[in-house]
């Protein structure tokens, strides 16, 4: 669903990454690690369209990103879901109507999707909350809400970057949770952490393989984490 094919990526004169090869398959579920600052959020930028390769070729469903118009590239980000590290909304509007804006974004109706959207935040456990405003939130709801946003169009493919980041441990196995729910439905996940615990934690729960940037190149992680 996702093929990078000796990739690089640099910025400002420097090189973030270096001959990047990347598949990820349908139904896949991967973990990115790395230190801070190697490039995992790069990386996510680069799967969903946000950054273009300096070199190399990306193709996503088959298409190759580079040859993409603007109203392709549209279409194709609405097959793909993403929860940002920093979790941003909108404060005057409800919880509910922000994990609704994708459906305004995309021409649907919100109002014809209520009863998807009520069952969508019973399943992540915010139903009480959907009146709520962003200012009122936890970490973990707001986490939990940026989950909620990023699957409301139903995407094929979910990217995360850091989803348990400010989030405590109970919290971060729920997220984890849901996201394998997630791909037991069928969805492509690409996890990008630096927690190697949770990694450690998520054997038991789903088949993930592990991705690890190093040296700006990317490697399959051993069986040492």
């Amino acid at each position: 669903m996702i093929e990078l094919e000796n990739v690089s990526y640099s910025y400002g004169g420097g090189q973030l990454l270096s001959d990047v090869s990347m598949q990820l398959a349908p139904g896949s579920f991967h973990f990115l690690t790395g230190p801070s600052g190697s490039g995992k959020t790069t990386l996510l930028k680069l799967c969903y369209g946000a950054l273009a390769p300096t070199t190399g070729r990306l193709s996503v469903f088959g298409e190759d990103m580079g040859r993409l118009d603007r109203d392709q590239m549209a279409m194709m980000r609405r097959r793909i879901g993403v929860v940002h590290q920093d979790c941003r909304f909108l404060d005057h509007l409800t919880l509910a109507e922000n994990v609704a804006l994708p459906l305004l974004v995309s021409g649907r109706d919100p109002k014809g999707e209520e009863e998807n959207l009520k069952e969508l935040m019973q399943w992540v456990g915010l139903g009480p909350r959907a009146e709520a405003h962003p200012p009122e939130l936890s970490g973990g709801e707001r986490q939990r809400a940026a989950l909620a946003r990023a699957v409301i169009l139903s995407p094929d493919i979910v990217l995360a970057d850091e989803p348990t980041g400010n989030v405590d441990w109970d919290m971060s196995q729920r997220l984890l949770r849901l996201l394998g729910e997630l791909n037991r439905m069928g969805k492509t996940v690409l996890v990008a952490t630096h927690d190697l615990s949770l990694i450690r934690a998520a054997k038991s729960q789903v088949q993930a393989r592990v991705l690890r940037i190093s040296q700006r190149k990317l490697q399959l992680a051993g069986a040492d984490l």
